[in-house]
């Protein structure tokens, strides 16, 4: 028994062992001619883990530089040249905070020999080696390589044995010299010449301008459809919706004289439904318009209603009253409905418009409202959205009736859904609030205020699921079901995942909801403070997140930038723009881009939304648009739509120490890597 746990222990050591080195080794002979051969040597690298260059990167510090050393054939061998490498380029390393030569995927090594020795059938070698990938790296490591001239020779102790025995006899191998195919500048971005990974990094600014402007329209747009279809998919499940399946399907089934024709029926009505609710999104486009619309959802006087909007639509859910719209509208819709034919179709989806606006009403607005502070089609697309997840049933059932045999029962699972929705709303009311305290800068709803709110809301939702507490519409005690069980036990790991927030962790997964970082009572965590007085701060200029020091006036900024001659980055920002805190706290606080905010730019930070007053005599009327400039945010709104033609944030902007733009701007960028090439491409120029 002792020697099978011994046993196992070696085996199950072995594994871990294996495990950690991400990199598996093979080599190739290929003769040239009678005395001349190729020594190939390639590793299959783990995705995620880099392995190093034969040439170092810096002599005093940086990644151990891969080497190939050849034992016990010093007069039996010649090399030929250098041991040439491909796939290496040159790339940032968050490891190591600079750039170094470096694999990903594979590399490859060949070095020529002569033979010396015409009886000489295999060479045995090493690789010393270094690998890290973005957050560590493992202790530099050799591996032991066979290389068989003969195919047929046989190595008699092992590629191992022969190593050790110079070891111990302190004998210095043959070691290859090394380096790659072809010059590989250090400075900027991945290798494109030698391999088609760094080539597909690498991207002309032209290049890059042109997709990242098309991407930018589509993925907003494309996030916008599938928020609001699983919102739609949510409002269906609600007790206002949910019960209407079967019976308005069954309707059409058996009114209709013909499956065929009850199926058209059923098709039409989901179209009809659809029209609807993208009438009411093309609608609100039509009056506010794109400008207005994305001016609106920093409007401190919007985000106070609307979070009080939320606040009673979320009361509803919970059961304290219900929202319906007149009843004479809904007898109204069922009169038309009664006549039959296309128009009485129309009008029985208007009917389920208008009878389940109680259960759809809140998220629809909550909805019309997001998709509205995107500009654009975003609110037509999102109402699209949503009524196509809603149209579906009633046309798939129609379709196929035999699956509403596996539909559930209606019951108390519905109501479930509903005070889930509310607990979601209330939730995101205070969101809202917070946009408001951030325009005005009242520090009311500071990072730890509201994250407590949402600690102490997701912690009675938890609660709730768990069957701890009981609401209203809730029925007679039972057991709660498996999927009630597992979606309180998620609800109760996010609520415990948020607590460390209090203490200034940065809970990445939900950044730009809460205030920013630095906008706590403790922006560096309870119990540390930041000695400024070890930073040396330009006048006009503060830090902010991160500890970037950054400029909140043009001009000043534009002053520092010329004296200590450095390329401005321009940040057209708002206190209440979420995707500008996802930025700064999901893309600047990367190793690299934070890197170069604090040493390569001038950082100039402008508040579209900042309410402070402009002295008198700098307040001025727009030969644009008429409208009298009398705030800060008016200011640079008006500066950042002169100049470019646009009024979302954020926008960053590269501009040189004299105040040109170089390059074009560049909006919302959640990936790392384009903003980092793009900054580069920007710095370089």
């Amino acid at each position: 028994m002792r020697k099978l746990l011994i046993a196992l222990t070696a085996l199950i050591f072995l594994q871990v062992t294996a495990q950690e080195d991400p990199t598996s080794w093979s080599t190739e002979v290929v003769q040239l001619s009678e005395t001349e051969y190729e020594l190939i040597t390639t590793a299959a690298i783990d995705p995620g883990w880099h392995l190093y260059s034969q040439t170092s990167t810096s002599k005093d510090a940086g990644p151990i530089p891969t080497t190939l050393s050849f034992y016990g054939v010093e007069d039996k061998i010649e090399l030929t040249g250098i041991n040439k490498e491909t796939g290496s380029y040159a790339a940032y390393s968050s490891v190591w905070e600079f750039n170094v030569y470096q694999f990903s995927d594979a590399a490859i090594f060949k070095q020529k020999i002569k033979l010396l020795d015409t009886d000489l059938k295999y060479i045995i070698a090493e690789v010393f080696f270094m690998t890290c990938d973005e957050e560590r790296c493992l202790r530099p490591t050799g591996r032991a390589l066979t290389f068989k001239l003969d195919p047929n020779a046989v190595v008699p102790f092992g590629a191992d044995g022969i190593i050790e025995k110079y070891l111990d006899e302190e004998l210095d191998p043959m070691l290859a010299v090394g380096a790659p195919e072809a010059d590989i500048p250090l400075k900027g971005g991945p290798k494109t010449d030698t391999k088609e990974k760094g080539a597909d990094k690498k991207k002309s600014k032209s290049e890059l301008e042109k997709e990242k402007e098309e991407e930018k329209k589509d993925r907003s747009l494309w996030t916008i459809f599938i928020v609001a279809f699983l919102s739609g998919f949510a409002a269906l499940l609600t007790p206002c919706v949910f019960p209407m399946i079967p019976l308005t399907v069954s309707f059409f089934t058996k009114q209709s004289k013909t499956r065929a024709k009850g199926i058209s029926n059923a098709l039409l009505y989901g179209v009809f439904i659809i029209v609807i609710y993208v009438l009411l999104g093309t609608v609100v486009t039509a009056i506010f318009g794109s400008e207005s619309l994305n001016e609106l959802s920093t409007n401190v006087y919007f985000n106070v209603a609307f979070f009080l909007i939320l606040v009673v639509f979320a009361a509803s859910f919970l059961g304290a009253f219900e929202i319906t719209l007149p009843q004479s509208w809904a007898n109204k819709a069922d009169e038309k409905a009664n006549k039959g034919g296309i128009a009485g179709i129309f009008f029985m989806a208007l009917a389920l418009a208008i009878v389940s606006f109680s259960c759809t009403g809140p998220i629809v607005g909550s909805l019309i409202v997001e998709a509205a502070s995107k500009g654009g089609l975003a609110p037509v697309i999102g109402m699209f959205g949503f009524s196509l997840a809603i149209a579906l049933p009633f046309a798939l059932f129609a379709i196929f009736p035999g699956w509403m045999n596996s539909l559930p029962a209606s019951g108390g699972w519905l109501n479930t859904v509903k005070v889930v929705l509310g607990f979601l709303e209330l939730a995101l009311a205070f969101k809202f609030l917070s946009a408001a305290d951030l325009v005005y800068q009242t520090h009311i709803l500071e990072r730890e205020v509201f994250l407590a709110i949402w600690i102490a809301i997701f912690g009675a939702l938890a609660l709730y699921l768990l069957g701890k507490i009981k609401l209203p519409h809730d029925g007679p005690e039972a057991p709660i079901s498996v999927g009630r069980l597992l979606l309180g036990l998620v609800v109760l790991t996010f609520t415990i995942y948020m607590i460390p927030g209090l203490w200034g962790a940065p809970l990445k997964i939900i950044s730009g909801f809460p205030p920013p970082l630095n906008y706590a009572e403790a922006p560096y965590g309870v119990g540390y403070t930041k000695l400024e007085a070890h930073i040396e701060i330009p006048k006009g200029a503060h830090l902010a997140v991160h500890d970037i020091i950054a400029f909140h006036d043009y001009e000043e900024g534009l002053a520092y930038a010329k004296e200590v001659n450095k390329p401005i980055l321009v940040d057209f920002t708002g206190w209440a723009c979420v995707n500008c805190r996802k930025m700064e706290e999901r893309v600047w606080s990367d190793p690299k881009i934070l890197n170069m905010l604090k040493n390569d730019f001038v950082l100039i930070s402008l508040y579209v939304d900042d309410k402070n007053k402009l002295p008198k005599e700098d307040q001025y009327t727009s030969d644009r648009t008429g409208k009298k400039v009398r705030t800060i945010g008016d200011k640079w709104m008006e500066f950042q739509k002169d100049n470019y033609k646009t009024a979302a944030q954020p926008l960053y902007v590269i501009k040189d120490k004299n105040g040109n733009d170089i390059g074009k701007p560049i909006a919302y960028t959640p990936e790392i890597d384009l903003y980092e090439t793009w900054l580069r491409e920007g710095l370089e120029e």
